[in-house]
């Protein structure tokens, strides 16, 4: 009798296996029809010159299964540091009102969070060009011990015991497997499709909107002594330029730590001037805390000693008081407050994200 029990309940456990494994195959078969999506480029922008999602085909299910990674604390080593911990949503996704960010157990990064948005346009991600692919770019502050502080294989291993993740890694690769790789693709297709391009500027140049006659001879001052380096419509040429900073207390000689060129030292990657009314303070360190205080720092007080500052900067920028307040209100319409506030961005309560992958 025994024997005839112990039969029945292995044969029963096979069963219940093998039932389970089709289960979860039919589950992967009736899942996998991800969505397509399509980066926005806005009318007049030029196209991304490299494809970020070449190898990674953005879908709304990567998107979500990439807001949800992004906002997930639990990535860190003391599950309270996120992706949106350093770039929040309300500030241009930049950390706000801070020149360092948090990190794990109350450390300070060592350079100031910049703005994610319309990250598919850039060649290069940092301060320094340190990382080519937005696919990767994670892996730094995610490994960092002053910032998310984990290391990968944690990551995966509490991804994969979340059980909520599940069906969300189905809805976007076809099956529950978690890897690094498929994390960073899912975390790329959300960061890289950020796209700021509605601010008052985008309106005027869409003929919705006019300049006030002080926004529109700061925009003739821009263009006459700024757009060599902040160039429309991104206003950013993704390059890197000394522009006069001295040494800071982390003495961070920028992309020079990266290529070992001593021509290239303090050389930091130019940033886009959209949102900057969002993202202060200002500089790689922050220590430059308003708009007026950076045109300030052009005007008199850049280290035209040093041998390496940037051709353009030489001879200095040249505004007189007025100019330099008709300059700020013309940054001032670059503000995409429309980004701060799209709840396509925001962190969902649950709910919306599993709505999403019923329905599909």
């Amino acid at each position: 009798m025994k024997s005839l029990i112990a039969t029945i309940i292995i044969s029963a456990t096979c069963i219940f296996g093998i039932a389970l494994l089709g289960a979860e195959k039919n589950e992967g078969k009736r899942a996998f029809k991800p969505r397509p999506m399509k980066l926005e480029i806005p009318k007049g922008w030029p196209k991304p010159e490299k494809n970020v999602f070449d190898n990674n085909p953005l879908t709304v299910e990567g998107f979500m299964l990439g807001k949800r990674l992004f906002y997930d604390g639990n990535l860190s080593k003391d599950g309270q540091v996120s992706c949106a911990s350093c770039h929040q949503q309300f500030a241009a996704f930049a950390t706000f009102d801070h020149d360092l960010s948090h990190g794990v157990a109350n450390t300070l990064t060592t350079r100031n969070a910049p703005g994610l948005f319309n990250l598919a346009w850039k060649k290069e991600m940092h301060w320094d060009g340190g990382v080519n692919h937005l696919e990767v770019q994670p892996l730094n502050p995610m490994t960092a011990p002053n910032e998310m502080g984990e290391t990968l294989d944690n990551i995966v291993a509490k991804v994969k015991s979340d059980t909520a993740y599940r069906r969300f890694f189905v809805a976007a690769f076809g099956s529950q497997k978690v890897n690094m790789q498929r994390i960073l693709k899912a975390l790329a297709q959300f960061t890289g499709s950020i796209v700021s391009a509605n601010s008052k500027y985008d309106k005027v140049m869409r003929g919705e909107a006019v300049f006030t006659a002080y926004e529109l001879k700061g925009y003739e001052l821009f263009k006459q002594k700024c757009a060599g380096c902040h160039r429309e419509p991104l206003f950013t040429d993704h390059s890197f330029r000394n522009n006069g900073m001295p040494l800071n207390r982390f003495k961070d000689i920028g992309r020079q730590a990266i290529t070992l060129n001593p021509a290239d030292s303090l050389k930091f990657l130019v940033p886009s001037l959209r949102n900057a009314q969002l993202t202060f303070p200002y500089m790689h360190d922050g220590s430059i805390y308003s708009i007026p205080q950076v045109i300030e720092h052009y005007r008199s007080k850049m280290n035209t000693a040093d041998p390496n500052l940037d051709p353009l900067l030489r001879g200095g920028i040249h505004l007189s008081l007025l100019e330099k307040n008709q300059l700020t209100y013309f940054i001032y319409t670059l503000t995409d407050s429309s980004l701060t506030k799209d709840k396509k961005y925001a962190p969902d309560n649950g709910i919306i994200m599993q709505q999403t992958f019923d329905n599909h």
